[in-house]
């Protein structure tokens, strides 16, 4: 019985957050090859600041699920293969096969769409399915859904909207800050518009695109969005919704409440309650501090589940820091490490090797695991 009961239930694996990623600053990446792709997976995300654009993850003809990747310079899409280039991102969440999890919900019971915002029918759809116990309760709900637009505004991420609060707020404080940052972020990124016809507002500053109206999307209802999971931490901003065309024109982030976006069709929506949400970071630790024949030696690894670039690594002697050295590491994988051999001649006498990696906090890791970003030593020469 346990094991028919896992078979239907699913899970959620976040690598980073939305409130991460809109806080600027991430050097913490998946790579593709650690997202599993066999059955029904539910996920979006984002690509690197090298490469803008958003992660939309659709069912594959061969049963599995593929990712689409959509382009901010032109609101294309492609599809992602393993191995060409595109194979690390800042912020990903994804699901396990959620195939036995699917909850197809009666459309006929949600009555007319006319006018009703997206987020308000998916709304409704799990407070029905509650109410009627044909959906379990859980914190998130995956979402699938086929739909046709009369009009759709859709926006795609680029690095250069994104914020710097994270680093800053480290140091001093900004009233406006956070929830600035968190209520800006979709008017800051690239916006495109999908119609019957093309306005022709050359001040529009919403590119018109094209006829392609006919979407299909993954996403995730919060229904907690204060933590910003899987949305931006606001307390309406519930679903998260990334997409493509079905004629593969298009894609990019679904801007379901903005004022031109409308609804025409609802053809299909299917639910999945996921249960269980870990989180996924990086963990660095200095391990192996020693002296030995006039050298410090040390080995940086990290711990975590993310890979991990541009760490900076201080080595300083007796709190002296205008004479400490510097290091930085380009990447470190999940689960590497690197050993280190620095010649540092010391006088007679005692002294203390101090070694931190990541010594500005640059790199997410919970705070409880910052406690091994340093490691000290006591020498006696």
């Amino acid at each position: 019985m346990e094991t028919h009961r896992a078979a239907l239930m699913a899970d959620l694996t976040i690598a980073n957050t939305v409130t991460d990623l809109i806080q600027g600053d991430v050097n913490e990446h998946l790579a593709f090859e650690r997202i599993p792709l066999k059955g029904d997976v539910l996920g979006l995300g984002t690509t690197t600041s090298v490469d803008n654009g958003e992660l939309t993850f659709l069912p594959d003809p061969s049963g599995d699920t593929a990712i689409w990747k959509c382009e901010a310079f032109n609101g294309g899409i492609r599809k992602l293969q393993r191995g060409d280039g595109s194979s690390h991102f800042p912020y990903v969440c994804f699901s396990t096969d959620a195939t036995g999890a699917r909850r197809p919900v009666d459309l006929a019971q949600l009555g007319s769409i006319r006018g009703v915002r997206l987020q308000e029918l998916v709304a409704k759809a799990i407070h029905l399915g509650r109410e009627a116990g044909s959906l379990e309760e859980a914190p998130v709900y995956g979402v699938r859904l086929l739909a046709e637009w009369q009009e759709l505004v859709i926006t795609v991420a680029s690095k250069l909207c994104m914020g710097q609060q994270r680093r800053n707020s480290a140091i001093a404080s900004n009233p406006g800050g956070d929830a600035t940052n968190s209520k800006s972020i979709y008017d800051l990124l690239q916006h495109y518009r999908l119609g019957s016809h093309d306005p022709g507002k050359p001040e529009d500053p919403v590119q018109f695109l094209g006829q392609s109206l006919h979407w299909e999307c993954c996403g995730f209802f919060d229904t907690n969005p204060e933590l910003g999971r899987v949305t931006v931490p606001l307390a309406d901003a519930h679903l998260h919704l990334h997409g493509c065309s079905t004629d593969l024109r298009y894609g990019g982030h679904l801007h379901h409440e903005h004022p031109s976006t409308q609804l025409a069709r609802l053809e299909r929506l299917v639910l999945y309650p996921l249960h269980a949400i870990q989180t996924w970071s990086s963990d660095l630790i200095v391990q192996h501090l020693a002296y030995q024949d006039g050298c410090i030696q040390f080995t940086v690894a990290n711990q975590g589940q993310l890979d991990v670039s541009d760490v900076g690594i201080a080595v300083v002697v007796n709190n002296r820091y205008s004479d400490h050295r510097y290091l930085r590491l380009p990447w470190m994988e999940a689960g590497g490490s690197e050993r280190f051999s620095m010649a540092w001649s010391l006088a007679s006498g005692d002294h203390v090797v101090e070694v931190v990696v990541d010594p500005e906090q640059q790199i997410l890791e919970p705070e409880v695991l910052r406690e091994n970003n340093r490691a000290s030593l006591k020498v006696t020469c």
